[in-house]
């Protein structure tokens, strides 16, 4: 039987650039209509609740799925972990700043990971809609994400809505090696 040729296999890398974020667009859009499916349904307590259970396992699996694509050790540390959060699915569609400082206060690296411009959020804003609480998800998203590329690394939210400490972004994370 004759293999027939795959479009993937003949587009230019130019093209290939533009579907994967194309891709990373469709998928954060089928999280957000289920979520506002249920938050209309349901109330916006009840949808949360699912979201953090979704995100309890998508965040491991593509974690994991990434850690091996980067062919990561098993404690790659915090070096590891800027590498693999420039890879998630939405890692091309969000505007991020990932940096690797030292802390004064304790002599050790932490990564802060800061979210300058979140496509949900940003959505949502011209929807007219109150913006998605994620502190809770993002706990659960980030610190799930960090754990399964180091199970050493803890994280800590640093400003994330409703708990918004810094208005220069839309969310930010500090990430350690404990």
């Amino acid at each position: 039987m004759e293999q027939k040729d795959r479009i993937l296999d003949t587009m230019p890398r130019e093209k290939l650039i533009e579907l994967i974020g194309i891709y990373s667009k469709n998928w954060l859009a089928m999280d957000g209509f289920w979520f506002q499916s249920v938050e209309r349904k349901l109330g916006m307590d009840e949808a949360m609740f699912h979201d953090v259970e979704i995100w309890k396992r998508f965040t491991v699996t593509e974690a994991r799925r990434i850690k091996a694509f980067l062919g990561l050790d098993e404690h790659p540390g915090l070096e590891g972990l800027a590498k693999a959060l420039q890879l998630r699915f939405y890692g091309n569609i969000n505007d991020d700043t990932i940096e690797i400082v030292n802390d004064p206060e304790t002599g050790k690296q932490k990564l802060v990971y800061t979210m300058v411009d979140c496509f949900v959020q940003s959505a949502r804003a011209k929807k007219g809609m109150e913006f998605h609480p994620c502190k809770p998800v993002g706990v659960v998203e980030y610190g799930g994400f960090g754990r399964t590329i180091d199970d050493r690394i803890q994280c800590r939210c640093i400003s994330c809505y409703p708990e918004v400490t810094d208005t220069s972004c839309c969310c930010k994370w500090e990430f350690r090696i404990e």
